[in-house]
């Protein structure tokens, strides 16, 4: 089993944190120029108005930092290649979903069915590699809690899809606060680093601590009062980048766990939604996804997302106790 030198883990850490962190003076000013600034939804709660024109798509900072990191201290081995593609592909449609918003100024940026046909096609192209490449032994399936390790089949396929789509437009959801989705995944990335190291692949606990790095360094400009967002560009990466770990690292279903926060506001929409639907027009949240419910409550959006990422630390502790006792 391969394992990597404390300087490379060091070098990879820092690398992506001081880039992400230099690009601020940078990308910021240049995002301004450009008047790349958020449109904030007037459905939102009213504390939001004053973000209004606070630059978007700094997501690019992350990715920037991301893959010189990873080029200068990991190895491009294929679960590496396919990590960075499923981040860097998602970033894409985020990115179109940011310009359509910003520069062509629909609100709403892509529809619906376009961002579902785009992640539709990163998933398809997964499980093609899969399928292709990486033969019966990457269709087993660990059933946390538990020893078993079961032959999924085709069933595998149906779920890496819905695991890449759901993942990826839940963190995207958890993208509502002042620095609150890099919080949320740093805990997250840190998980998934220790889990791919103890699973044999090294390489890949590289890119997740190139990625913990960049959000590091992200902060910094993302803190509460939000000097830049990092708009879809930003979240729908991570989505992929959360979602490529769980896959890469057979923890597929661990996933539900570690990512519990995701979890939590991806179905608090589905279920203030279903049941506004069935009651004509009754909520159980005061506002999805389930962020603003307490921020509508009364709650200051720095003690939110105090809570959320406390929140997640548990959750990936949880995740890890469960990794550790039954995964090994």
């Amino acid at each position: 089993m391969r394992v990597f030198s404390d300087m490379q883990a060091l070098g990879a850490l820092l690398t992506s944190f001081i880039v992400c962190a230099a690009l601020g003076p940078v990308l910021i000013p240049l995002l301004h120029k450009l008047k790349f600034g958020q449109s904030i939804r007037e459905v939102g709660p009213a504390s939001h108005r004053k973000k209004s024109g606070t630059p978007t798509m700094g997501g690019i900072m992350i990715l920037i930092a991301l893959t010189v990191s990873v080029l200068l201290w990991d190895r491009l081995t294929p679960v590496v290649v396919i990590a960075l593609v499923l981040t860097l592909g998602h970033a894409l449609i985020g990115f179109t979903d940011d310009y359509i918003k910003v520069v062509k100024k629909r609100n709403l940026g892509l529809t619906a069915k376009q961002k579902f046909a785009m992640q539709t096609a990163l998933a398809l192209c997964y499980i093609y590699y899969v399928e292709i490449h990486a033969g019966p032994l990457a269709t087993l399936l660990w059933i946390p809690g538990t020893h078993l390790v079961v032959p999924a089949g085709w069933l595998y396929y149906v779920l890496a899809f819905f695991l890449l789509v759901g993942s990826t437009n839940a963190v995207n959801l958890t993208d509502g606060l002042d620095g609150l989705v890099s919080c949320v995944t740093l805990p997250v990335m840190a998980t998934y680093a220790v889990i791919a190291l103890f699973a044999g692949e090294a390489d890949l606990s590289l890119f997740a601590i190139a990625v913990f790095g960049s959000l590091l360094g992200f902060l910094v400009w993302n803190h509460h009062p939000a000097k830049v967002f990092m708009g879809d560009t930003g979240s729908l990466a991570l989505g992929g980048a959360v979602a490529s770990m769980a896959l890469l690292t057979h923890t597929e279903l661990l996933l539900v766990i570690v990512g519990g926060v995701y979890v939590c506001e991806a179905l608090s929409v589905i279920i203030q939604v279903t049941y506004f639907r069935h009651t004509g027009g009754k909520r159980i949240f005061r506002m999805t996804p389930v962020h603003h419910h307490f921020e509508l409550g009364g709650w200051k959006e720095t003690k939110v997302v105090a809570v959320f990422t406390l929140a997640s630390v548990v959750f990936c502790a949880l995740g890890m106790l469960l990794f550790l006792q039954w995964g090994l």
